[in-house]
């Protein structure tokens, strides 16, 4: 068996691997070699881990096990130093010698650090790899402002990172409009105008020519002379390829890698792919064209008459900070072309088509991208539009949908370019693995696995493959690849049959895993102990670790202890308490908390049971999936702006609702006034305190995706307030998905079904009596933890 040897253990390299396995899997004995200290993982979704909306174990694409299913001997965190081509034989930083038959690099690229004075002081970082991400985490918790260099995507994901993180961010560009790559100008501004919204802040057209500070970063200078204050800088200003050790080894090398259409090197026993890899002039950076040189390359490893890689049009689609875009081919016009503009400033949407000799080259949407792949699949294939109207963004006359342009897409067309999954390959799968809804596409080609852009055209080719059998209501189903069973059909079914634990509904329902998985095994418990209160026994096993701990987990494996504050006030005696606990428990951070509590942070999980008992309140819930807390201004009690009793209402109905699971997390906020300091337009229930009464809003999210509430109706009393918040609190447990917050809840249901169920009366009072019935049968977390001995030896160690 050949010896196949890769150097690099990232998303092009990998999936070369794939290939190559999928084509035959004896041909070679495999040795990865990957200099960081993971295993695969998706760099694309490093801005979503920066931003709060993952973690790092869920980027993980490969993990240890699948590298050993398929016999591949993996080395991480070791360099390779040596390449000796005539012995062929490389040698590793740590003494390692591996023999090669065949060699790939797949060594990627760097963050391009500017060559600046200061450029290597503490806080001084790139944005590329799972480190500088845990850095940057680190830099938000401690530190307050920050200086993104950059404004192209890069620079813009991390800036909206820390942003979500609490940092002040500045982002700094040397041109006059942001992403000059992907959009024109008056794209470039209404995302400009988008991120502002959002509390990013711009220095355009501003060169840096120095990074201030001792030891460590306290700001920047630019060219004319301004400084900026800040505490960690980010260079986000592009890639550099990994091409060091090819040219120690005397391969050709000018950009990167010079390549040919097979993706061999100017040794024919070594070959480059990705980053790296510099294939007619050209390296590229995105995943779409580096998978489909992985697949030319595996072609060429095991022997198959491929076409090989003959280069690869470029299309961008994204979503930046939330704000749709797409882009493909040209972005801006010449003599040569003409452009279709539609632009509609309130609806934040911009579309431009470049066209040439009636077909279209260039494409730059924003607001909506929709339109996008139909619109490149167009370019690519040179279609003549003189019989498309404009009107509707060359849509054909009277064409109501895209399945005429699904059909016409070729097999071989990408449609996911985060994992390179074509159209042919998605179809296959549908017909040879009886697939039906998008999760199981996703599950078993990894369409849509990534960002989730391309899910409409996924979605599409299933209708459109599978005709009259497909179900566009079971595509939302919120549970998981253990049933091909919507939410709404387990749930009914547990309603029917009365099923007494998760495990048998498993079991009667037929779970592909009997034991279930880390999405079912919570989302039955709850619904089971929704539907059934008085009956069923919550299952702690069922629960994530925040939710068995009774506090949230830190980094260090250390717990944060949040006692319950109502409406953000406390007494004398309470804080003496939390002052004499933490000192007493050594804890390291104490803190007032964004929801206006004092939070014990870096408790040790043998501590906890001690910890509760001694402060003697109650718990807080921050870690659960229930009503966090309600925010609250002074209102009339204070503030002369007030005109009600703002304080006093958030107390009442923190009292009212705390305690009670629903789908995900809670936030609500009372203002005083119509000046909203309580922030309660953006709580998933938002109250407004008025002359005649209290404004109540629903649905709202200040987090990483913000939505505004929408108005429900003015009552009179603080009584029918706490009344709705009940009955909307109730609709929400009885009809969300599990893990699904309350924004894409009231999208999913829509407001006016909503606002229908809450203003009739009948109704309102049905959800209420359940609210209650269900609210009987919880008791306060901490103090029932500390009743139950059995469970306390969870959080028990030997003692010296």
């Amino acid at each position: 068996m050949k010896k196949l040897v890769m150097i690099g253990n990232g998303m092009a390299g990998v999936r070369s691997i794939k290939e190559i396995l999928k084509r035959d899997p004896q041909k070679y004995e495999i040795t990865i070699i990957g200099d960081e200290p993971h295993p695969n993982y998706n760099r694309i979704m490093l801005s979503n881990v920066l931003q709060g909306k993952t973690v790092l174990n869920e980027i993980i694409i490969n993990d240890l096990s699948w590298y050993e299913e398929n016999k591949i001997t993996l080395l991480t965190g070791e360099r390779v130093v040596t390449i000796d081509r005539t012995e062929k034989i490389i040698k590793t930083d740590k003494g390692n010698v591996v023999s090669y038959d065949e060699l790939i690099l797949a060594t990627g690229s760097d963050s391009f650090i500017l060559p600046l004075p200061g450029k290597d002081l503490e806080g001084v970082i790139g944005f590329r790899t799972i480190e500088d991400t845990e850095k940057m985490i680190e830099f938000a918790r401690t530190k307050k402002k920050a200086v993104v260099i950059g404004g192209g995507l890069l620079g813009l994901e991390a800036a909206k990172g820390l942003i979500d993180r609490g940092m002040e961010v500045y982002v700094v560009h040397l041109l006059p409009t942001l992403m000059e790559q992907q959009l024109d100008a008056p794209a470039a501004r209404m995302l400009k105008k988008d991120l502002e919204k959002q509390g990013m802040k711009f220095k355009m057209e501003k060169q840096t020519v120095e990074i201030l500070g001792n030891a460590c970063v306290d700001g920047i200078r630019f060219k004319d002379e301004e400084e900026l204050a800040c505490d960690l800088v980010v260079m986000a200003v592009g890639i550099r390829p990994n091409v060091s050790l090819a040219k120690e080894s005397g391969l050709e090398v000018k950009r990167a890698i010079v390549v040919d259409d097979h993706m061999r090197t100017t040794d024919p026993s070594i070959y480059a792919v990705g980053e790296c890899a510099e294939h007619q002039g050209i390296a590229y950076g995105l995943v779409a064209p580096l998978y489909e040189q992985g697949r030319a390359l595996a072609d060429q490893l095991t022997g198959i008459q491929g076409t090989g890689y003959h280069g690869t049009i470029l299309s961008t689609q994204l979503k930046v900070a939330g704000c749709d875009l797409f882009s493909g081919g040209k972005i801006q016009e010449d003599d040569d072309t003409d452009a279709i503009v539609v632009q509609d400033a309130v609806a934040r949407v911009y579309k431009k088509i470049l066209v040439t000799n009636n077909k279209v080259v260039g494409i730059v949407l924003y607001g909506d991208a929709s339109d996008g792949n139909r619109l490149f699949s167009m370019l690519k294939k040179g279609t003549d539009i003189s019989e498309f109207t404009t009107a509707s963004v060359l849509q054909k006359a009277g064409e109501e949908d895209d399945s005429a342009m699904l059909a016409e897409m070729p097999a071989e067309e990408t449609v996911c370019g985060c994992n390179g999954v074509t159209k042919g390959k998605i179809v296959q799968s549908i017909l040879e693995e009886s697939l039906t809804s998008f999760d199981e596409v996703k599950t078993c080609t990894k369409a849509g696995a990534s960002c989730g852009k391309c899910r409409p055209v996924v979605e599409g080719i299933l209708a459109l493959t599978l005709g009259d059998s497909f179900d566009a209501a079971a595509q939302q189903s919120g549970m998981c690849e253990c049933t091909h069973m919507s939410r709404d059909e387990v749930v009914a079914e547990i309603k029917i049959k009365g099923f007494q634990s998760p495990k048998e509904v498993r079991h009667v329902l037929e779970f592909k895993n009997p034991e279930g998985c880390q999405k079912c095994r919570p989302a039955l418990n709850y619904y089971i102990r929704m539907i059934l209160p008085t009956y069923y026994e919550d299952d702690k096993s069922s629960r994530f670790v925040n939710e068995r701990m009774e506090g949230n987990i830190q980094k260090d494996g250390t717990f944060s202890v949040i006692p319950r504050m109502y409406g953000g006030t406390t007494t004398a005696d309470e804080l003496v308490r939390m002052g004499e606990v933490a000192k007493k428990y050594d804890v390291p951070l104490v803190k007032i908390t964004g929801a206006s509590r004092i939070g014990l942070y870096g408790v040790k999980k043998e501590d906890l049971p001690q910890v509760w008992d001694e402060l003697g309140m109650r718990s807080g819930y921050a870690y659960s999936k229930s009503l966090r807390n309600v925010k609250s201004c002074v209102g009339s009690q204070f503030c002369r702006f007030g005109t009600q009793d703002s304080l006093g209402l958030g107390i009442k109905m923190e009292k009212e609702l705390e305690m009670v699971d629903t789908p995900h997390k809670m936030k609500m906020g009372v203002a005083g006034c119509p000046r909203n300091c309580s922030e309660a337009l953006t709580k998933d229930f938002g109250v407004i305190c008025v002359e005649n009464g209290y404004q109540l809003y629903v649905g709202g999210n200040g987090g990483t995706e913000i939505r505004e509430c929408d108005f429900i109706k003015i009552v009179a009393t603080e009584a029918e307030v706490i009344t709705y918040a009940k009955a909307y609190m109730q609709y929400y447990r009885e009809t969300g998905i599990y893990g699904e917050r309350t924004a894409p809840w009231v999208d999913r249901l829509g407001i006016e079904t909503i606002k229908t169920v809450l203003v009739d009366q009948e109704q309102r009072d049905y959800y209420v009596n359940r609210f209650t019935e269900a609210r009987e049968t919880y008791h306060e977390a901490w103090s029932a933890m500390l009743a139950k001995n059995q469970e306390k030896k969870i959080y028990e160690v030997t003692r010296v």
